[in-house]
């Protein structure tokens, strides 16, 4: 008996198991016609079979299913990138749209022959909604907060996505706009396209022009060569404007007019240019009042803000200062060689009683700086910068919970085996610290742990 004859092999049990997988399956040849497309892929695009197969896959499905992410969109089709996952945005035939994760495999012949793509996705749009209805999505591309005003975001990000207009991301510094825009593009068509980012208030004035729209030889003093700009870079992509309010009115011309036509000229060129790229702009001023102030087009205004982002600070969103602490001490656990601390109540206490004008950012910085100055296995609020406990009362904090020095001695002078337990507690094990808030000497203290052996063991667990 054959392979072919085999009946687990044979043609129509192969479709058979295909229909029963809980997944979508497409498969499509060199020349991206499709061969393969079974039950769940009907369901989860809207498409049916004999719509699709033995036809080109770009024109079935268009953007964003077959859009930027796509290996076969320059016509020389790319295999050597083995396996690919990514989250995917679609809108189905019916005109809704579904969120996927997608996996898009080269198929390889035994005599190492690229024979086509295998792709295989799966519908998360329910959980997704369900989490978002639930307020209770901690993590979202990338982007951490469970407060309704981030869950808010995620549902627009999620919604934008799908659709090449621009946004604009406001906020103040530190909140994570250039975040946002990542986000943005990589769950979008134009993830697997470059994400250029862009500060437009750190580049010169006599040179943002080239610096976003490239040169020709010749162009000015110094230009001994054509350069590509930010615009080119990006194509197939997104281009992140930073700062987008910085950029002098010359140059905000220039840029009103390619969002308006799609081309550009390059500095010192003649020759019409152009790109696909998505546009997403970003600033810590209000754009409006800039307008009104004359320092910024209003026609550029209306063709930035097509869709609005606005990003609380953190000092609005104190509930997920919790959720970020932890996020960050997990990144510097990835980091470090060495154990990193975890943060004590008392230090979480004082850090939500703070009004963080540098925001998410200056967040991070302050776990990073704590888990460098901490020397125990918890980071007290001792180990926390002076801006974050400035006239806070750390002795009280930590006497509040334990004992004082004066009843952690007993009447004959000795340590109390319950009050040295609570001062290590206190202390994440650090002896130097407990010997400073039960009020003796380092020696004492280590002389009392290593003739007790019930403290001794209690002492080893930090």
């Amino acid at each position: 008996m054959t392979d072919l004859a085999h009946p687990i092999l044979d043609h129509d049990n192969l479709n058979l198991v295909l229909d029963n997988l809980k997944l979508g399956i497409i498969a499509h040849t060199p020349e991206r016609i499709i061969t393969v497309f079974n039950k769940e892929a009907e369901r989860i695009t809207g498409f049916l079979k004999e719509e699709v197969i033995g036809n080109d896959c770009h024109i079935v499905f268009q953007a964003p299913f077959c859009g930027g992410k796509c290996s076969f969109c320059d016509g020389s089709p790319d295999f050597s990138f083995g396996s690919k996952e990514y989250p995917l945005n679609i809108i189905t035939k019916d005109g809704s749209t579904r969120q996927l994760e997608m996996t898009v495999s080269a198929i390889i012949s035994h005599d190492k022959i690229f024979k086509g793509v295998l792709a295989s996705f799966r519908d998360v749009t329910e959980s997704f909604n369900l989490s978002l209805k639930a307020e209770n999505l901690s993590n979202f591309a990338g982007i951490i907060g469970k407060d309704k005003a981030m869950q808010d975001i995620f549902r627009q990000i999620r919604d934008v996505a799908l659709y090449n207009y621009p946004v604009h991301v406001s906020g103040e510094t530190g909140t994570g706009k250039e975040r946002v825009a990542y986000a943005i593009h990589d769950i979008s068509s134009y993830g697997t396209g470059a994400f250029v980012p862009v500060n437009c208030g750190a580049i010169p004035e006599g040179i943002v022009e080239s610096e976003l729209f490239g040169h020709v030889k010749g162009a000015f003093s110094g230009a001994i060569k054509e350069r590509k700009g930010r615009f080119e870079l990006a194509h197939k992509g997104t281009l992140f404007l930073d700062e987008v309010a910085e950029l002098p009115l010359k140059t905000q011309v220039k840029l009103l007019r390619f969002l308006q036509e799609g081309s550009f000229e390059k500095v010192g060129g003649e020759k019409k240019e152009s790109v696909n790229v998505r546009i997403i702009s970003a600033s810590n001023k209000n754009l409006k009042e800039e307008v009104t102030a004359g320092r910024f087009r209003e026609d550029l205004y209306y063709r930035l803000n097509v869709i609005p982002i606005h990003l609380p600070p953190l000092r609005q969103r104190k509930s997920d200062i919790p959720l970020l602490a932890a996020h960050f001490l997990k990144e510097a656990e990835q980091e470090s060689p060495n154990a990193v601390p975890q943060l004590a109540r008392a230090a979480l206490d004082i850090m939500l009683d703070y009004h963080w004008p540098g925001n998410v950012r200056e967040l991070k910085n302050v776990i990073q700086f704590s888990v460098v100055r901490s020397r125990g296995s918890k980071i007290l609020p001792s180990d926390l910068p002076n801006e974050i406990t400035q006239g806070k009362d750390l002795t009280f904090r930590v006497k509040e919970s334990y004992p004082s020095p004066d009843t952690a001695i007993s009447a004959r002078g000795k340590l109390d085996i319950e009050s040295v337990k609570a001062a290590i507690k206190q202390t994440g094990g650090n002896k130097s610290k407990a010997a400073r808030v039960l009020g003796v000497g380092r020696a004492t203290l280590y002389r009392f742990i290593a003739q007790n052996g019930e403290i001794k063991t209690y002492a080893d667990q930090f």
